[in-house]
């Protein structure tokens, strides 16, 4: 299994290509878009700080340094940008689902979400790949013995594909006839 890493820290002036171009890189991939990255660097003037945080770093460190100081930034930084509890953040083919914010991004782009359109996201996120068949949608999002008309979920569903077409993921979410849904 593929472990993602707690934090970054990147020096501008590496050997294959440089710090700004990675941290770039790091934030435009939906895999690491929430990625803590801290700059230590020797560069000190104000642009390249300034270029730093704009290509996505969350701190700039300049050399030389003190380690408490640099330890204490990397503690704080990792508290605040800690999921809260297990399952808080889902991922599954380039999407980026944040439960906790009710949002998801792909790449660069973001959607916020209603609380049905999470919950049915959630559950079929979860299955990774399972088709997940209305009634089991049905009864998750709505667990009341009331009656809810099966057209509530498809209002729910087209809502939520026009929001994954808008973040560049028209087929995301895929309807498998007579049984129900997966992603």
């Amino acid at each position: 299994a593929e472990t993602q890493p707690d934090l970054a820290l990147l020096d501008i002036n590496l050997p294959c290509q440089d710090g700004f171009s990675l941290c770039r890189q790091l934030r435009e991939s939906p895999q690491t878009a929430g990625l803590p990255i801290i700059m230590l660097t020797s560069r000190t003037s104000d642009f390249d700080e300034l270029l730093g945080l704009r290509v996505g770093a969350d701190d700039y460190v300049t050399k030389p340094f003190n380690p408490q100081v640099l330890l204490a930034r990397i503690q704080n930084l990792l508290a605040r940008t800690a999921a809260p509890k297990a399952g808080a953040v889902l991922t599954h083919k380039g999407l980026t689902l944040y439960v906790l914010q009710a949002k998801m991004r792909c790449g660069d782009k973001e959607a916020e979400l209603t609380r049905n359109e999470l919950g049915i996201l959630r559950l079929l996120m979860r299955s990774k790949g399972n088709v997940i068949p209305r009634d089991a949608i049905i009864d998750e999002l709505w667990q009341s013995e009331a009656f809810i008309d099966e057209n509530t979920l498809n209002v729910n569903i087209v809502r939520l594909r026009k929001k994954l077409a808008a973040i560049g993921l028209p087929d995301y979410l895929e309807t498998k006839r007579g049984m129900g849904y997966k992603v």
